[in-house]
């Protein structure tokens, strides 16, 4: 047998076919639903082309979910298995799946008991897409079949209209590869490698979130500015030279940065005051509000710095300005002079 399926034959499972096929608790989707998919290891169910209109599925393991009432079937393909694809129509393109199907005629009407690798045709249209399959299916490759395809015009182009399906399952609480933000979590806590990141299901915000969780922005300043005498000024910024997450910073509002998170942060300012700066002092607002004093000069002969930190409890979209004031106006100050970074600690 090439495809050996556990727990589907009335009568009749092997020793082998018991030992090949994936046992455990995978991973669930809800309280009696597995998530299906290939189990890692190697390269289960690659396609390679095998012809111009054949294609091979390799070996493999993968466990296949039916309706809920049919429960989640362990598979194996135990050698390499080739399916020929039907020539291409007249007019339009369509997409064919290549997939791993259960037939169990406890909950369908085929009469069978049995797995296999099955190609289901696609409908050709002028906007092509995938066929739906029916329950107990899981999608390996879909195949872009171009209209006149066909062995005696060279065929299928495998290089260029085989795109790869396979999702991955792993056993309960296990890391699956090859995820996506898509990929909705089953539990609080569960994790998942997103393209090469560690991802944690959070119930409560119905989202991934990073495992090791950055979020940091460093401002930066490439034109001069002016300080007028005795006032607060905010400090415009033209950029960022290191930001971890979208909107932190953003040209819409020069002067803000934002917490995407609510916790505990780091502000961190430096400014340099040039000669004739008396009074000199840099502050950070929250939400335009509040007056938190960051370092204070008395006086300055030029190129006079200082840099501080300080933490703060920040809200989810609140945002910190940094501001200025001199007892003399100042002129045409390098925006090199001025620096505030923004880092998140951890939630409060």
């Amino acid at each position: 047998m090439t495809v050996r399926p556990a727990w589907l034959l009335p009568t009749g499972q092997t020793r082998e076919d018991t030992r090949l096929a994936p046992l455990g608790t995978y991973t669930p989707e809800t309280e009696l639903r597995t998530r299906d998919g290939v189990i890692p290891g190697g390269a289960p169910f690659a396609a390679t082309g095998a012809g111009a209109m054949a294609l091979q599925i390799a070996p493999g393991r993968a466990v296949v979910q039916g309706t809920t009432p049919q429960g989640a079937y362990p598979v194996a393909l135990d050698a390499p298995q080739t399916v020929t694809i039907t020539d291409g129509e007249a007019q339009f393109t369509r997409i064919d799946t290549v997939a791993l199907r259960v037939l169990d005629q406890l909950f369908d009407e085929h009469g069978q008991n049995l797995a296999r690798i099955e190609v289901f045709i696609g409908e050709a249209t002028a906007t092509p897409s995938p066929p739906l399959l029916p329950p107990a299916c899981l999608r390996l490759w879909d195949i872009r079949v171009l209209p006149g395809t066909s062995a005696g015009v060279g065929g299928i182009n495998w290089s260029s209209h085989l795109t790869d399906r396979r999702r991955y399952t792993v056993a309960a609480g296990g890391i699956p590869p090859g995820g996506t933000a898509a990929d909705a979590g089953a539990y609080d806590g569960q994790y998942a490698d997103h393209d090469g990141q560690l991802m944690r299901w959070s119930q409560t915000t119905a989202s991934w979130r990073p495992v090791v969780e950055r979020h940091y922005v460093s401002t930066v300043k490439s034109n001069t500015y002016n300080v007028p005498a005795n006032s607060y000024i905010k400090i415009q910024w033209t950029g960022t030279d290191a930001m971890s997450t979208t909107g932190m910073w953003s040209s819409s509002a020069t002067t803000r940065v934002t917490a995407p998170v609510g916790g505990l942060y780091v502000v961190y300012a430096h400014q340099v005051w040039p000669n004739g700066a008396t009074q000199a002092r840099a502050r950070v607002q929250i939400n335009n509000a509040g007056d938190v004093q960051l370092n204070y000069l008395p006086s300055s002969s030029g190129g006079q710095g200082h840099g501080s930190a300080r933490p703060i409890v920040l809200a989810a979209g609140d945002y910190i300005e940094m501001s200025l004031w001199s007892g003399a106006a100042l002129s045409n100050v390098p925006g090199s002079y001025s620096k505030l970074g923004l880092q998140w600690i951890g939630p409060a």
